[in-house]
């Protein structure tokens, strides 16, 4: 009969609350992951920054940060515009 595994300590979830850099972390991660997935859409699609960045009614500095990952100042508007933008939308939800 095979031992069931079980955990050891807490979860990473629990560490980075314990450490109070949870919402931190978070937001960093979730940015990353709109910047990788924005990036990938205008290489499928074949969209220039500048196009882009046209398409949004916006400059190429603004586009720049919102596509840098580790730049977390980005406005809600401006994220949606970029959704838009990819033909895409922007889904937010509180869990």
């Amino acid at each position: 009969m095979k031992k069931k595994k079980t955990r050891v300590g807490s979860s990473l979830d629990d560490f980075l609350k314990a450490e109070d850099i949870y919402e931190g972390v978070t937001a960093a991660a979730i940015k990353r992951v709109i910047s990788r997935q924005l990036n990938s859409l205008m290489h499928e699609k074949g969209i220039s920054k500048t196009a882009l960045a046209k398409s949004m009614q916006t400059s190429r500095a603004q586009l720049d940060r919102l596509l840098d990952p580790d730049n977390e100042s980005v406005t809600l508007g401006t994220l949606a515009r970029a959704a838009q933008a990819v033909g895409r939308q922007l889904k937010f939800e509180l869990v």
